[in-house]
């Protein structure tokens, strides 16, 4: 990825944003204080979309994608009453003309700085 494919596809099935936590998660590397991500650049269409779930609140969950760069991965929450707790909800991937159910998907796009 770079400036000029920015933003890259913004809609992440949820499997793939499950793949990319754990392995943010999992990372037990120390970071270069110059490599160290210091912010995200966000497309305005990502925060549009999930924005558009019409939820109480919004998740920016920390992933490493599959190039390997930290990203941040926008869910919808709704707060659960019986569980005291904020829930993930989910959007759902443009439709393709396809009969199949549309598949759930959390909004991506973001680039970390550096090194962008």
């Amino acid at each position: 990825m770079n400036e000029e494919t920015f933003p890259g596809p913004i809609q992440i099935p949820v499997a793939t944003a499950d793949k990319w936590e754990k392995r943010y998660q999992d990372d037990t590397t120390v970071e270069d204080s110059k490599k160290k991500v210091k912010a995200f650049l966000i497309p305005r269409e990502s925060l549009e979309k999930v924005l558009k779930l019409d939820t109480e609140a919004v998740w920016a969950y920390i992933g490493i994608n599959d190039q390997k760069e930290k990203t941040l991965l926008f869910v919808g929450a709704e707060y659960d009453k019986e569980t005291g707790k904020y829930i993930n909800v989910y959007g759902t991937a443009d439709k393709d003309n396809s009969e199949e159910a549309p598949e759930e998907v959390v909004y991506d796009g973001s680039r970390p700085s550096p090194p962008y």
